[in-house]
């Protein structure tokens, strides 16, 4: 079959949708196969086909927070290991955060396809794997350098010809705890990669190869030209603001951060100059991390139904000094280095509220909030671990309150259900629900934050709290206030102590670990906010009673669940009196 010499818009929608389903096949072969209840039921992976020029070409939508990293580590991996040395039926696998990374449990499989033996462009997949060895089950922990996170993969062979290696994979499993459902993750990631490389053929069967690598390029040229279109209907400027992590887990120095975003006829500049350095403490994110958060802003600003390629992606720009926070630089660690990337999204949206307050919410829970735990199960006497991220308030926007208890900023992984966690891992959770009274107050409130507590009654796990925010809670924007900020507890209702959001414990039978979220920020002042909707939410007890009269101004009869007129009016009047807004 010729090259096209035009094109034809059908035929260009059908090779679209079809790059794009192959890559959703991609994830259902992976998550169907996987053991992991962080990669079975979160979904924390991702999956994406590269052209021959290892241009991304296509990506599915698992988690946003690889949209930069595949796109760095992919071409970085294979040029590193020599395309000439990459041969049907082979697998690369990788991790290494300063080869185009992120943190180490974000495992990658790269496979190239070929097509009636000539190479014709790769597949590949991101997942987070539960446990990858270092110094705590989960690696997830406050160490002070990389090499204490886990096993470093460099780009290598894990299947030849269609084979594993038996050799590089018991080298990689014997660094690692959970040795079965890793060993049955590394398995699915293979699949879904297989998967992959079957479907593009049969669309090149269908199409033929000409005709196929004529619509990609099409379709790269396509996102340029829709993502230069609506980069022109962005407010043209300079904008800037700072914000921080709350703690780097070693100090009580905030970790300090700066953005400034220019916005112009070739895209969004995003310039990091002017954040910390980086620090021996799991506060780094690696390049990749931190263009991916870039990514995820501009991606937020434009129509959603503008591919994810290279064409999008040319108009990202950004400019991470090294050996900062935002470009760490070995030896630093990096397994916290997506909790300083998605507080930096938070910090870059808070840049454009002035000029677009239609599009920005108030300050979320921006942090990754890992719960990490693992030991030897008293059923199976087989090392397990466990790992899933908190949910928790989202922000007020301009006309809606923010969603309780959800993940934020780029992350999309899903809830593990109480049920599946305690049949698979020897934990009982003990708690689950919204945090009342944790909203930052506004005309549109933020969302709640969440409450899970772990109860441990037959072995002595070790824990690892990797979260922020215990020290302050998002911010408000336009009169809104901040949301609660969060808390760790270790046995709330016997003996509480409260506990840094960077630290790992060893429990003993019995104990429980007790998360609860921050509150999104609010949007607009709370006194604006319609006493009908403050009422709704004392009725469904996300408000208290003295919270919706003191802060927001509204007094709500519990009998009848209704407001109160008349109080609601005086205590509204006697808050302007006393802020000197009065008449």
């Amino acid at each position: 079959m010729q090259t096209p010499d035009r094109v034809d818009p059908i035929t260009f929608e059908v090779i679209r949708n079809a790059l794009l389903e192959a890559t959703e096949e991609m994830t259902i072969a992976l998550r169907r196969s996987a053991y992991s209840t962080n990669i079975k039921t979160r979904a924390d992976f991702s999956c994406a086909f590269f052209d021959r020029e290892l241009r991304l070409v296509v990506q599915s939508f698992g988690q946003p927070t690889h949209l930069g990293s595949l796109v760095e580590l992919v071409p970085k991996a294979v040029a590193d290991y020599g395309v000439e040395n990459i041969g049907p039926g082979d697998t690369l696998v990788v991790n290494d955060p300063y080869g185009g990374g992120g943190h180490l449990n974000d495992i990658t499989l790269i496979t190239p396809v070929y097509y009636n033996d000539e190479p014709f462009g790769y597949v590949a997949n991101v997942a987070h794997h539960v446990d990858v060895g270092g110094g705590a089950p989960a690696s997830v922990g406050a160490f002070r350098e990389v090499y204490q996170e886990g096993v470093i993969i460099p780009p290598v062979k894990l299947v030849r010809g269609g084979e594993m290696l038996p050799d590089i994979f018991r080298l990689v499993l014997s660094q690692i705890r959970s040795k079965r459902e890793t060993g049955g993750d590394f398995r699915a990631q293979v699949a879904a990669n297989t998967t992959g490389m079957r479907r593009l053929s049969a669309i090149m069967d269908r199409m033929g190869a000409e005709t196929f690598s004529f619509y990609i390029n099409e379709l790269i040229a396509y996102a340029e030209r829709r993502t230069r279109a609506e980069v022109a209907k962005l407010p043209q400027g300079v904008y800037t603001a700072d914000g921080y992590v709350d703690t780097d887990g070693f100090t009580d120095e905030p970790v300090n951060l700066v953005a400034k975003m220019v916005i112009d006829d070739d895209g969004v500049f995003f310039d990091l100059t002017g954040c910390d350095p980086q620090r021996r403490a799991p506060v780094n994110s690696t390049y990749a991390q931190t263009f991916s958060g870039c990514a995820y802003v501009l991606k937020c600003l434009i129509d959603p139904d503008i591919p994810t390629n290279a064409g999008f992606y040319g108009f990202v720009r950004m400019l991470a000094p090294e050996g900062t926070v935002t470009n760490s630089v070995p030896p630093a660690p990096v397994v916290g280095g997506w909790e300083t990337q998605t507080r930096l999204i938070d910090v870059m949206f808070k840049a454009l509220s002035s000029v677009m307050p239609d599009r920005v919410p108030a300050g979320t829970k921006a942090m990754m909030c890992h719960s990490g735990f693992g030991g030897t199960d008293p059923r199976t006497e087989e090392y397990y671990c466990f790992l899933e991220t908190m949910a928790g308030g989202f922000g007020g926007r301009i006309a809606s309150d923010g969603p309780d208890a959800v993940q934020t900023h780029g992350q999309n992984t899903e809830n593990a259900p109480i049920e599946e966690t305690e049949t698979n891992y020897p934990v009982r959770i003990t708690r689950y629900e919204l945090v009342d009274d944790s909203d930052g107050a506004g005309k549109y409130r933020g969302g709640l934050g969440l409450r899970r507590d772990y109860e441990f009654l037959d072995h002595e796990p070790s824990f690892t709290i990797l979260a922020d925010r215990d020290r302050w809670g998002p911010w408000g924007l336009f009169g809104g206030q901040p949301g609660l900020k969060a808390s760790y507890i270790l046995n709330p209702d016997t003996d509480p102590v409260e506990l840094i959001s960077k630290v790992t414990v060893q429990l003993k039978p019995g104990e429980i670990m007790s998360y609860r979220t921050c509150g999104g920020g609010g949007y607009g002042p709370p006194e604006e906010r319609d006493p009908d909707s403050v009422c709704r939410d004392v009725r469904e007890g996300k408000v208290s009673v003295n919270r919706a009269r003191e802060i927001y101004r509204v007094a709500v009869n519990t009998e009848t669940w209704s407001v109160d007129e008349a109080e609601t009016k005086k205590l509204r009047s006697d808050g302007e009196e006393a802020s000197g807004h009065g008449a």
